[in-house]
């Protein structure tokens, strides 16, 4: 459609969803943002013994002015090489040598225990991978390329092509696949030297780092410290430039990352805004784990009704055309749907009971 998934629900549902979901996701991602924040700095403490304000305010103004003045090219090569300090943790799980019988045995027939503490992780995992903001940050990113690459068929006049949307597929696919991998290589991994040694309440970044102590021995602070510094710059920009993408298009505003702050003033207002905001929760004191934990808690029960918005939004043959869903994704879809509804539920249900 060239637009959005907030300017959809704007040009064909009611405002009475639009408003709703768009504000619970800019506060979300406000808030994930400054659990970022607050983990890139506990990081920075294993490794530097002075006070790491200054150095985290510092990294938070760079990001900020690489997405206000940097070229989209120049962010997009940043990112893809941020993303592979998360591949130390399939090394660490290797080398931790876990019992192969064990972890498939595990993997293949987890044992799913139906109380609050285990609900709670276990949406705060879906909150972490079906993350809400990932799917506005990639519809918006979409369109992004489309203008930066200037494709013939241009999504933002005539709708997309179907060699953009094969790309698409093929992108998002790709990225799911290994998101999903490194997920499961964090919980072997952490499952494997953590949780192994007896360590399994981490409330600081240096107990979480030793869970790559099997890879890089002493210097685990440091690798561990890398990955979350890096990660952490790759989260908060996405973040914040995801709730621009919704607020942009909520109220029409001019939107995306390859105009200038002069001329989409709106929309990088939302992201010095959402990014100082996150930057003033990421120095409240709030311990980082318990930070990240929450935030993905947050995002974890904001998942289902986005899930059920995107799977009405890809079933409507006035916003989608013959593009609709098929019989396949509709399975997959509706199925996942179902699922993070229902750990949603159980863990609502557990809070009220307990």
């Amino acid at each position: 459609t060239g637009q959005g998934i907030a300017g959809v629900i704007r040009s064909h549902y009611s405002r009475w969803l639009l408003f709703p979901i768009v504000g619970a996701l800019v506060i979300a991602n406000v808030l994930e943002a400054g659990a970022d924040i607050s983990a890139i700095a506990s990081a920075l403490r294993l490794i530097l013994p002075v006070p790491v304000i200054g150095i985290t305010v510092g990294i938070t103004v760079m990001v900020l002015l690489v997405q206000a003045w940097g070229s989209y090219d120049l962010i997009q090569r940043i990112f893809r090489w941020l993303a592979l300090a998360l591949f130390s943790y399939v090394a660490a799980a290797f080398l931790a040598h876990p019992q192969v019988g064990e972890v498939l045995h595990h993997t293949l027939h987890p044992t799913i225990q139906f109380h609050a503490s285990y609900l709670a992780m276990m949406v705060a995992i879906i909150g972490t991978t079906l993350s809400p903001y990932l799917f506005f940050w990639q519809a918006g990113l979409e369109i992004e390329e489309v203008k930066a690459f200037a494709y013939p068929h241009s999504a933002t006049t005539s709708g997309a092509s179907d060699h953009e949307l094969r790309s698409a597929a093929l992108d998002v696919s790709i990225g799911m696949l290994f998101s999903t991998l490194i997920s499961y290589f964090i919980v072997l991994g952490t499952a494997a030297t953590l949780f192994k040694a007896g360590q399994t309440n981490i409330e600081t970044a240096a107990q979480a780092a030793q869970a790559l102590r099997p890879l890089a021995g002493g210097a685990a602070t440091w690798l561990f410290a890398a990955g979350v510094i890096g990660v952490g710059i790759l989260a908060v920009p996405v973040l914040t430039t995801g709730a621009a993408y919704a607020l942009a298009e909520t109220f029409q505003w001019k939107t995306g990352l390859h105009h200038t702050p002069e001329h989409a003033k709106e929309f990088y207002a939302v992201i010095a805004l959402a990014t100082c905001v996150a930057l003033a929760i990421g120095f409240s004191g709030i311990n980082p784990i318990n930070a990240l934990f929450w935030a993905g808690l947050v995002m974890g029960l904001l998942a289902p009704p986005i899930m059920l918005v995107i799977m009405l939004i890809t079933n409507n043959r006035q916003v989608m055309g013959h593009h609709v869903n098929g019989a396949g994704v509709n399975l997959l879809g509706w199925g996942t749907t179902a699922a993070i509804s229902a750990a949603t539920v159980g863990l609502i249900w557990s809070w009220i009971v307990s």
